[in-house]
């Protein structure tokens, strides 16, 4: 079972040197603002840990992976600074995520919608069930995954961008994730997945902690401007959040 918090949970479990952070939410494991800042600070805290070689990134539960960002706090969104600091806790996580120290490991068990896919996009490797399909579907709802795109066009290249963001209402499976390279591994069951991880991150541990943090370097050269350039997204995606289409199309899903 998944938390009940309204606010959502975060747990940070250490064993050896492998730091497990799970996240959960009733509504489909999606996120809250103050649980994304919550996984902001708990990164960045991590990065800085020299007994953590690598990071694990999961969400509870057995069903969704992640929803993306609240639709409620979505719809409460009346002002420009308030789209902005809305969209921005997504892109505060992927930039945590983009300059921790440690190589992140994605343990993705279900569907993924919008931020989540932005998630799994910025996990240096991604381990995935069968169940485990992607979907954008900012377009439906009147506002485009600006904020994620820089994560996402980096593994999957900007036609599997495009084949995402322009189909909004179509699950893409994940063999398709795989050979996108959004995936790594894909298992036909939870439990031969987590067998898998156990293994890989038990072995992935050993290994010297240093080349590991030289290497996570060198797989995110040339993301630099990601500090200025997901600030930039998130205004952008705050001033469509607010126009005419977007809260006609919000009411529409609401009802």
């Amino acid at each position: 079972m998944g938390t009940s918090r309204t606010n959502g949970s975060l747990y940070t479990n250490i064993q050896n040197t492998v730091a497990s952070v799970e996240f959960g939410h009733p509504a489909s494991n999606s996120f809250v603002s103050e649980l994304l800042q919550r996984l902001t600070n708990t990164l960045d805290e991590l990065s800085q840990n020299e007994d953590v070689s690598l990071i694990v990134l999961r969400s509870e539960g057995d069903g969704p992976f992640c929803a993306g960002a609240s639709f409620k706090e979505l719809l409460a969104v009346s002002t420009e600074e308030e789209g902005k600091q809305f969209f921005s806790g997504f892109a505060h996580v992927l930039n945590a995520m983009r300059r921790c120290s440690q190589p992140i490991i994605g343990r993705v068990q279900g569907k993924a919608v919008g931020g989540g896919v932005g998630l799994i996009a910025a996990c240096d490797y991604v381990f995935a069930a069968e169940d485990a399909a992607v979907r954008l579907s900012e377009l439906t709802i009147g506002i485009a995954p600006l904020v994620i795109a820089p994560a996402v066009e980096r593994k999957i290249g900007v036609s599997g961008l495009a084949e995402l963001s322009l189909a909004p209402t179509e699950w893409k499976n994940a063999y398709w994730a795989k050979d996108k390279g959004l995936f790594s591994k894909v298992f036909s069951t939870i439990e031969e997945m987590d067998k898998e991880i156990d293994h890989f991150t038990s072995q992935l541990g050993r290994y010297n902690p240093h080349a590991l943090r030289e290497l996570k370097k060198v797989l995110w050269k040339g993301t630099d401007n990601w500090a200025q350039l997901l600030t930039e997204r998130a205004s952008i995606t705050g001033s469509l959040a607010l126009s005419p289409h977007t809260k006609n199309a919000l009411k529409s899903f609401k009802k």
